[in-house]
């Protein structure tokens, strides 16, 4: 404190940054606490490095400015913030440079502080024992904000150069034989179609709590890692990753990709690219620590004069002192627990091995260090029928209430922010639609695939089953933009659900059904809420007009009060006509559109309806997810997945 005037201490600010808990969560609280506390801890520390600065008098020994320039080299300390967080987006790791040049200002300002403080106590000596940790620090969080820019991560994801065959030697070899008077062809010299030659051994050490999926993930971690550079998988990378997934249950490989994107959020977003890659970190981490506690220990027993620092001066150092240490321990204990550690573990087997684990197994057991769970496990979900029942949204354009007309202004991007704080957090749990995933993944596999595949398989068994005029309808739903297909499906399932809830189904009918159900909600609540993620269109103006229309058709018919007899009303509408006959290019909405497809698929057989449903959501899904940049589904690891 200089002058009444109180240091602000980053501590806590950091400490609250070191959680990981923004991993798995999609609560707006969390994120905005998360945000405000990154942004935050370099303006602590600018301004408290200038408080300090700007409270110096040349020439002057006063014990209150040595004590104060004793606490600069701290807040680089906490400036660097903690391993389990150096960026809050991609964004700041393409702007390394900029973070650069501010974090070396501030050490530049730190020695500054120190050297005008200069007066041959022991505490300046301190101050400047107390600088190393700092300056370890800093260049780590340089160091990684650098190594997580794209053009630096791309270069550490390049494989091998690999020339190929020798064709210079081929064609010798051809030549020769030819010249031999050999019948040869290149097929005889060729070599054989690439197969899969990948190996997963199993782990030395089966002790370790998933101890194979933590194996597997790495080595799948190490050949997808690829498509977050920009860079495509080789042939072979593709026939090994196949090759694995055909061996396993969908439980296990969904394990697997939860393994993996842990993997790609430490690298992207934490410190875990150089602690787990670079063998002087842990001489550069115990440096930080044991120069920390000497300090400490030396200030509490021997500092000289400490009688001439105040209470609230002496009470200051201790806070920051401990709350340095304390960082450390809690930052170690959190590479001890994490996925890496265990990986490396893993790979080995001998009784330090084994001791070291047990003390990592009674870490874990810490409520604070307790290992979380390394996804939520669960699915957003948007249903656009279920939605008109229970809220009445704030439409664009006049609305009719109460026999007056009222208009608002208000845009697109306001209903969908509104839309998206009502509907965040529901979410389902996605377990039910994995196995019918996973099937649909294999069938494809074994396929033989003559060109490239439209968002949905145009050639399904089932057409040959509907006649001619839902025929077309079909057809139509598929050939269309890939925003209004999915509005369409959505509205046909959610139809077909609510129409198929008191039919008799057996086992694999009901598990397409629901299957079916999550995936059309999910897929809704990407578009509405996340429509980034998904190829470009006009799902905002196609959602806001099907929704308007939907809104207009439930309030002029009062008796509706749940989705089955919302769907009951919309399936009894007359849709001989074609809706886009009747409205023309004045309206985007699709709910009628909608309407049709499902009377399309009713004509079917319930078994056979749910599956090609399902099978249609699953390729749906799939077509997104391949046209998705990479920076965008990097982007969602620090939002919950």
């Amino acid at each position: 404190m200089l002058d009444g005037k109180p240091i602000p201490n980053p501590t806590e600010c950091n400490a609250k940054l070191g959680t990981q808990e923004g991993k798995v969560s999609t609560s707006n609280g969390l994120i905005l606490v998360l945000w405000v506390a990154y942004q935050l801890a370099a303006w602590f520390a600018t301004v408290s490095l200038s408080v300090i600065s700007n409270h110096f008098a040349p020439k002057t020994k006063d014990p209150k400015f040595s004590i104060a320039a004793f606490w600069a080299p701290f807040f680089l300390l906490h400036l660097a913030g903690p391993d389990t967080i150096t960026a809050y987006s991609l964004e700041d790791n393409a702007l390394w440079r900029r973070q650069a040049l501010t974090l070396v200002g501030q050490v530049g300002v730190t020695i500054f502080i120190i050297f005008r403080a200069w007066a041959n106590e022991l505490l300046n000596f301190l101050a400047v024992v107390m600088l190393i940790p700092g300056l370890i620090k800093i260049g780590e969080r340089i160091w990684v904000l650098r190594s997580g820019s794209s053009e630096n991560f791309k270069a550490t994801t390049l494989r091998r150069p690999d020339p190929g065959p020798n064709y210079a030697r081929f064609m010798e070899e051809y030549q020769s034989k030819k010249d031999e008077g050999l019948d040869v062809t290149s097929d005889t010299l060729i070599e054989s179609s690439i197969e899969s030659d990948i190996s997963f051994p199993m782990p030395k050490n089966s002790n370790i709590s998933e101890a194979e999926f933590l194996q597997w993930g790495y080595i799948l971690f190490q050949t997808f890692k690829q498509l977050f550079s920009d860079l495509i998988l080789s042939v072979q990378d593709i026939k090994n990753s196949q090759s694995y997934f055909q061996k396993v249950s969908f439980k296990e490989a969904f394990k697997v990709i939860e393994v993996e994107l842990g993997f790609m959020y430490d690298v992207l977003y934490t410190k875990a690219f150089l602690v787990y890659s670079l063998k002087p970190v842990c001489f550069l981490c115990l440096t930080s620590f044991s120069s920390t506690l000497v300090v400490l220990l030396v200030f509490s027993t021997v500092g000289d004069n400490k009688h001439l620092y105040t209470l609230d001066d002496r009470v200051i150092t201790y806070v920051l002192l401990c709350g340095a240490i304390l960082l450390e321990i809690y930052s170690v204990l959190i590479i001890l627990t994490s996925d890496w550690s265990l990986h490396c573990l893993s790979k080995r087997q001998n009784v330090m091995v084994d001791l070291l684990y047990g003390g990592i197994s009674v870490i874990s057991s810490i409520p604070f260090l307790a290992r979380k769970k390394r996804w939520r496990n669960k699915m957003g979900q948007y249903n656009l029928i279920k939605y008109c029942i229970e809220r009445q949204p704030v439409l664009c354009g006049p609305i009719q209430r109460g026999g007056r007309v009222l208009k608002n202004s208000k845009c697109s991007d306001c209903i969908r922010k509104e839309e998206r704080e009502k509907h965040r957090e529901k979410v389902l749990k996605y377990s039910e639609c994995s196995n019918c995933i996973r099937k649909e993944d294999s069938r494809k596999y074994h396929e033989t695939v003559e060109e490239e595949s439209d968002h949905v398989d145009k050639d399904a068994k089932c057409w040959n089953e509907i006649n001619i005029k839902y025929r077309n309808i079909f057809k139509e739903s598929v050939e269309v933009k890939f925003d209004q297909s999915i509005l369409q499906w959505h509205i046909a399932t959610s139809l077909c659900y609510n129409d198929d809830q008191n039919k008799h189904q057996n086992t694999s009918c009901q598990n397409h059904r629901e299957a079916s159900n999550l995936l059309s909600d999910y897929m809704l609540y990407l578009q509405v809420m996340r429509p980034i993620m998904l190829p470009n269109g006009i799902e905002q103006i196609r959602f806001q007009d099907t929704l308007a229309e939907a809104k207009i058709f439930f309030e002029e018919r009062k008796s509706v009060s749940d989705e089955i007899q919302a769907s009951k009303k919309l399936l009894a509408v007359n849709t001989d006509i074609p809706p886009s006959v009747v409205k023309g290019d004045r309206s985007k909405s699709v709910l009628f559109d909608g309407c049709r497809l499902a009377k399309s698929l009713q004509c079917l057989e319930i078994e056979k309806k749910w599956e090609l449903v399902s099978n249609v959501w699953v390729e749906m899904m799939c077509y997104a997810a391949t046209r998705c940049r990479w920076s965008h589904h990097a982007q969602q690891l620090c939002r919950g997945g």
